[in-house]
């Protein structure tokens, strides 16, 4: 078992093989499906409701992901029906094979945000970049060349791996409570991650279904994209973090979206908001001369931004400086070349 200095513990180390399951909890199946981006991976969780089971997010639309799901269910799963899949957030990662069960007989339950969002972006396919999203990337501070290369290419489509969804659902919401597995969960749902996004308590022993909105190791994206620049997802998300926090205990278990299971979710909490208070300290001092968001890079991340990473570095970066803008502690205006420079003007409220 690994414990770190801050007393996060990881009761299993080694995650299951593609196609395999882990028994993480009694009923509860924990499954690893392959992502092809630099977070290579997503946790999928199965719970047994005796007469089939319920699943905790799906993974990407892909072949591989099929054909690995194809196995799961004629072996993990013992032929027992998927009669039910729960979605945590709009992700492609985490809804994009819910059509596909829901073509073989599955209910969909999922927040309602979360279904509109996904629902309208699988269905709003665009062959190439949007001069609304060009203008608030040339405006964001992106990179020229990057910039240049997106008006000649096709951008990433949720159609490209969320399948198709179907026209109805049933919906959750904050306050809630669910019977998955034999247990009965509370409902509570997170922001700044993505919008409405739920997490699930247990009320008969201590297991939280956390998605991406409780991660260990690693503090999952806060974006803000051209569908709302002027969004404040980091405000959204140091408010829900600290709305948890009454919740929290040290001996519950959580099963996130990516990286392992894990135990401290009061120190993973406070951690969560300390990394992002820490970085606009960070970011406030960078800002002591005008900086466009491109160049925003060096106090907000502890790692060189490639190509590969350089879209969602810099997404997170107009979420710190519209944070710091909107709480007043940053003045932001659009230079002659288009390009917003934000400099700080006090001392951010967090």
């Amino acid at each position: 078992m690994n414990t770190d200095t801050r007393m996060i513990r990881y009761p299993v180390e080694t995650p299951p093989e593609h196609g395999t399951a882990h028994e993480i909890a009694e009923g509860v199946l924990w499954f690893r499906f392959p992502l092809p981006m630099a977070l290579d991976h997503v946790n999928i969780y199965a719970l047994d409701d005796g007469d089939g089971w319920t699943l905790i997010d799906t993974g990407i639309d892909s072949r591989k992901s099929r054909a690995i799901w194809d196995t799961v269910l004629a072996g993990p799963l013992a032929g027992k029906p998927v009669h039910r899949v729960i979605i945590t957030h709009h992700h492609p990662d985490h809804i994009g094979l819910a059509g596909w069960f829901i073509a073989r007989g599955a209910e969909l339950v999922i927040p309602r945000t979360a279904y509109l969002v996904a629902r309208m972006l699988t269905l709003d396919e665009q062959p190439q970049y949007t001069d609304d999203a060009l203008t608030f990337y040339q405006r964001a501070g992106m990179d020229p060349e990057m910039l240049q290369a997106r008006r000649n290419e096709r951008p990433f489509n949720f159609a490209d791996c969320v399948a198709p969804l179907p026209t109805g659902f049933t919906r959750i919401m904050e306050g809630d409570t669910i019977r998955i597995g034999g247990r009965l969960w509370d409902i509570r749902m997170g922001d700044g991650h993505a919008p409405e996004h739920a997490t699930f308590w247990s009320r008969d022993d201590h297991l939280v279904l956390g998605g991406d909105q409780l991660l260990p190791s690693i503090s999952p994206n806060i974006g803000v994209y051209p569908t709302e620049p002027e969004a404040n997802p980091l405000a959204e998300w140091l408010a829900s973090c600290a709305a948890l926090q009454p919740y929290a205990r040290a001996e519950h278990l959580v099963l996130g979206g990516h990286k392992l299971p894990y135990f401290g979710l009061p120190t993973r909490l406070s951690q969560l908001i300390e990394n992002h208070t820490g970085a606009l300290e960070r970011l406030s001092a960078h800002l002591a001369t005008p900086k466009r968001g491109g160049e925003c890079f060096p106090p907000l991340f502890k790692r060189e931004i490639g190509p590969a990473t350089y879209g969602l570095a810099l997404v997170e970066a107009i979420a710190h400086l519209n944070y710091l803008h909107q709480s007043g502690a940053a003045s932001r205006w659009l230079g002659e070349d288009g390009t917003y420079r934000w400099q700080i003007t006090g001392s951010p409220r967090v």
